[in-house]
């Protein structure tokens, strides 16, 4: 925690770069139509958004003191933070193939269009955005010549608008020119509401995205963005090629052949895909850098579990990478005693999570159950929520499988330490207390009957509570049915593989974005050091339904005007103080409501690495492999 709140400052002083006094409106946009709300979600659940396992915050200003004064240079932290030594000349290719397992396999290559961190990490290798985030959550140029600030005039005074400058000579791994057209096709096609897009919250209060000419690229927003990087940064924000996906916009998005084989500017390209299993990918011998990347080929195998996959790096070295190692803590550390690798952790934003269901799961509206316009039978009744909070151990949970790798938490905002609410520390649905669970329930008319299930008006107390298959998930599903049997509710366990899981096949039931359950659980946290896109998430624009192909964030179905209100209020809050009272009290909207029940801060990511592997740094706010084209590899 001390590390992100020191990493924090790097991001308060660029953050005071980019504010400035207003000034006059940006220009009326000149292209393609103005950007909708969040219709759909983010990324999945791993992700924010997104969830998968993992998934990852803070607001750029987080502490209450004033923002410092603007820098008259972009600060040195903006350009690039501490990365692997450059390869030496003449090693691009030198190092065979990295072996990289996921046990959660990827299912789609086109970032925009993932459910899971999974996806998101299997594009990166091809796909980038203008800038990457590094560990301490600064903008890092990737496409971009430069990050824009206020003092290099990059970013409006009146915080309206940001320009982004392109590196001259960047090409796309078919030879062709990568201009400001592929950057404005990009932002067209999220925005499409017909798309039905994953990542559309980076789209949100966008009003136009300009190319100035080739090489230079403004984005408009409709009110001053105290976040301007909100768009065409870190996992959420890759440029897809205007040439390969222009004929698969909108309604066509989904049959695109680019969305299992694009064209990129990453270090590698697709050579191979089976969806579901493997990813094989060569050099691009079109990349920026001539000495890299470093090894010839990249495989990304999936499927297995958890276990399998730290032994694969710990005692066998089989592989050279092993990702999200959410295995029981006991279990972990012997496997490491094999010594061929090492874990990879950094602290994170991300929070293992139970999501209720406020839509009723067993009716069927329109040929699709969980409609947002149907209720469900007890979950609508606030007090039987907390009761279900209440029946919760956190603790067993984070002591019995996490170990070092999670603690218990009942905040969704989870760092850094200055946008951590207190106030959820005396709240009634964050104390273990079966008896008081249990009165409340019988307050609210929910009756035991001769079989001990709990009833009200024709209506069993019977719950599905589903989440990814996963031996520690298994058991965390347990303790929690342990607890909530004991308040007389009948639990059914159901687990789903997690290539289906975090799929965003719109005609699979089994996922978590149709929620066709009454609880299920996964990990997400925020996907930048801004809290915005974040909190959009639970927001009434991003509920998800069978009108947006079940791609809206808001899986739970659940809507509050006042939570709407306080969204709106971030996404144009400059002042630092604000903006965390804003988000504390967003956090405890969604506690003390019990639309998420919260049970562990987990570290991101909590991976395997060979120990022959160099140049790998851990972040929490970017894909595990942002880095990937600084990757060595000693001893053969």
């Amino acid at each position: 925690m001390r590390r992100i709140a020191y990493l924090l400052s790097a991001w308060t002083l660029l953050f005071a770069a980019a504010c400035g006094p207003a000034a006059a409106p940006a220009p009326a946009p000149t292209t393609a139509p103005a950007a909708p709300a969040a219709a759909a979600p983010t990324t999945a659940p791993a992700a924010a958004a997104k969830p998968t396992t993992a998934p990852a915050a803070a607001a750029p200003a987080a502490t209450t003191a004033p923002a410092a004064p603007a820098p008259t240079t972009a600060p040195a932290a903006a350009a690039k933070p501490t990365t692997a030594p450059a390869a030496a000349a003449g090693t691009r290719g030198a190092g065979g193939t990295l072996k990289i397992l996921y046990w959660q396999a990827p299912t789609i290559l086109n970032t925009h269009l993932a459910q899971g961190t999974k996806d998101q990490d299997a594009s990166r290798l091809v796909l980038e955005p203008l800038a990457a985030l590094g560990p301490d959550g600064v903008p890092v140029p990737l496409l971009a010549a430069e990050i824009p600030t206020v003092a290099n005039g990059g970013i409006s005074a009146d915080q309206k608008s940001i320009t982004w400058k392109l590196k001259p000579g960047i090409k796309w791994s078919d030879g062709t020119p990568f201009t400001a057209d592929d950057v404005v096709f990009t932002w067209q096609y999220v925005a499409d509401p017909k798309t039905a897009a994953s990542t559309t919250q980076i789209v949100d209060g966008v009003t136009s995205v300009e190319a100035k000419d080739p090489m230079t690229v403004v984005v408009n927003f409709k009110d001053p963005n105290p976040y301007p990087y909100q768009i065409f940064v870190s996992a959420q924000g890759p440029i897809i090629q205007k040439k390969q996906f222009q004929d698969f916009i909108g309604d066509k998005a989904k049959d695109a052949p680019g969305n299992l084989a694009p064209i990129g500017t990453g270090p590698y390209k697709v050579t191979d895909f089976k969806p579901g299993d493997v990813v094989t990918y060569t050099m691009n011998e079109n990349y920026r850098d001539p000495n890299k990347p470093f090894f010839k080929d990249v495989q990304i195998k999936g499927g297995g579990d958890a276990t399998s996959a730290a032994r694969a790096v710990f005692q066998t070295g089989d592989v050279d990478y092993a990702w999200n190692l959410q295995v029981e803590s006991q279990v972990l550390n012997q496997l490491m005693q094999g010594g061929k690798g090492d874990l990879v952790t950094a602290p994170s934003p991300n929070v293992e999570r139970l999501l209720l269901n406020f839509a009723d799961p067993n009716t069927d509206e329109g040929g699709a159950k969980a409609e947002p316009d149907t209720k469900h039978p007890f979950f609508s009744d606030i007090n039987v929520r907390k009761a279900f909070a209440m029946a919760v151990d956190r603790k067993s949970i984070a002591d019995q499988l996490y170990g070092v790798a999670g603690q218990p938490t009942c905040n969704m905002v989870t760092s850094p330490a200055a946008l951590v609410s207190k106030n959820t520390d005396s709240m009634d649905v964050c104390k273990y207390d079966i008896a008081a669970a249990n009165k409340l329930l019988d307050d609210a008319g929910w009756a035991k009957g001769s079989d001990g299930i709990r009833a009200k008006g024709g209506v069993r107390m019977h719950v599905v509570y589903q989440t990814t298959v996963n031996p520690l998930r298994q058991k965390e599903q347990a303790i929690v049915k342990s607890g909530w049997e004991q308040l007389g509710v009948e639990v059914e366990l159901k687990s789903v593989d997690a290539a289906v899981f975090f799929s965003s096949d719109a005609g699979n039931p089994d996922t978590a974005a149709h929620f066709y359950t009454d609880v299920e659980m996964f990990t997400n946290g925020a996907a930048t050091p801004d809290m915005t896109q974040y909190i959009a998430l639970w927001t009434s624009d991003q509920i998800a339904s069978k009108a947006n192909s079940w791609h809206g964030n808001n899986y739970h179905r659940w809507t509050n005007a006042d939570y709407d209100a306080l969204y709106k209020q971030l996404q144009t809050e400059t002042d630092p103080a604000k903006r965390t009272d804003i988000i504390i009290k967003a956090n405890d909207l969604l506690v003390s409501q019990v639309v998420v029940i919260p049970l562990v801060a987990r570290t991101q990511p909590t991976d395997g690495i060979s120990k022959q592997i160099k140049g790998d740094i851990p972040n929490p706010w970017d894909s595990v492999l942002w880095n990937i084209a600084d990757w060595t590899k000693t001893g053969g």
